[in-house]
């Protein structure tokens, strides 16, 4: 079983504009969703549409709307009650598939619901192969939580995938001593606040062909005790990092739609094929083929087994550049 987990649950609400969004100005929408949200749920709903053993662990009331949201999906799932509701996240998408998010901060966990939703973690890891934490924090939760939960999981044999951002991420990075999870999957400007570096240079040499700056980045991480790193890199594909090599995956021919959960259908690809047992370059391609398929599709729509096109990610190992020892007299 794989079990995700969404500390920050949401009502994702994404609107359509068939003209490219101009600030300050009134416009029409051509079309609206809602869905239940949050980067865990997203994980959690794509595995279930391929049929895989999962479980979304999150905080929500027993009434609240994302909860039967959630069930109508098939998704099963486990609640923590908390007294707030849910809240409800917008983006707005334009015809060429930029996408804007305009995000709430979440409901309020009090001490009794921190322990309760890290006590259901640790007790739901027991039986999982996986355990995905995903997202932001919502008020209540310190920045350390997620160091804080991986090393409360370290002692299980579960492995730990850790997808998250700014101040939580800088905290999980600073406990990697002692709390390094066994996959993150960093963007290109997450990647480059973990090692100081710059996203616009990742970006960059990558799409001139040259990956070996990400690799170097990814490294650093490695070194540090973190298992994987599986860089998305959007248009350019992704970079994926472990103990035994890297891989450059370059996408399939695409035209973005929105990329609302492109990053969260990634995440889901790799974790589908690892507990399929594949090697390390499938489970990149599988990653890819579903972060394409997502970006394919209109509004907050998560791609099916049925809508990826594997043979179209092409996967090469890359090989670092050596330099050459000095000559010795």
């Amino acid at each position: 079983m794989i079990v995700t987990v969404t500390p920050n649950p949401s009502i994702d609400r994404t609107v359509t504009l068939p003209t490219p969004l101009t600030r300050g100005a009134v416009q029409r929408i051509s079309s609206v969703t809602n869905e239940p949200g949050g980067k865990g749920v997203n994980v959690a709903r794509v595995l279930s549409q391929a049929g895989t053993d999962v479980m979304a662990l999150l905080p929500a009331a027993a009434g609240d709307p994302l909860i039967a949201a959630l069930r109508s999906t098939g998704v099963p799932l486990r609640a923590v009650p908390v007294a707030e509701p849910v809240r409800t996240n917008l983006a707005i998408t334009e015809s060429d598939g930029t996408t804007t998010k305009l995000n709430e901060p979440g409901a309020m966990l009090d001490a009794v619901a921190r322990e309760a939703l890290t006590r259901s973690i640790v007790d739901t890891a027991a039986h999982a192969a996986w355990v995905v934490m995903s997202g932001s924090l919502p008020p209540g939760l310190p920045d350390s939580w997620y160091a804080d939960v991986v090393a409360l999981l370290a002692p299980l044999p579960c492995r730990v995938a850790v997808d998250t951002s700014e101040g939580p991420l800088t905290a999980l990075a600073a406990a990697f001593d002692h709390a390094a999870p066994d996959l993150i999957k960093p963007n290109a400007e997450e990647l480059a606040g973990l090692v100081g570096g710059s996203a616009e240079n990742l970006e960059n040499s990558v799409a001139q062909g040259d990956p070996e700056p990400v690799v170097a980045a990814a490294r650093q991480l490695i070194d540090r005790g973190v298992g994987t790193v599986l860089a998305t890199l959007g248009a350019s594909g992704a970079v994926l990092v472990d103990t035994t090599g890297a891989w450059l995956a370059l996408p399939p021919p695409t035209v973005a739609r929105s990329t609302v959960g492109a990053g969260d259908s990634a995440l889901a690809g790799y974790v589908r094929a690892a507990v399929g047992g594949a090697a390390p370059p499938h489970r990149l391609r599988m990653a890819v083929a579903y972060g394409s398929a997502a970006a394919a599709l209109p509004g907050s729509a998560l791609p099916t087994p049925a809508q990826l096109d594997l043979d179209g990610v092409t996967v090469t190992p890359i090989h670092p550049s050596v330099t050459p020892a000095p000559a010795t007299s």
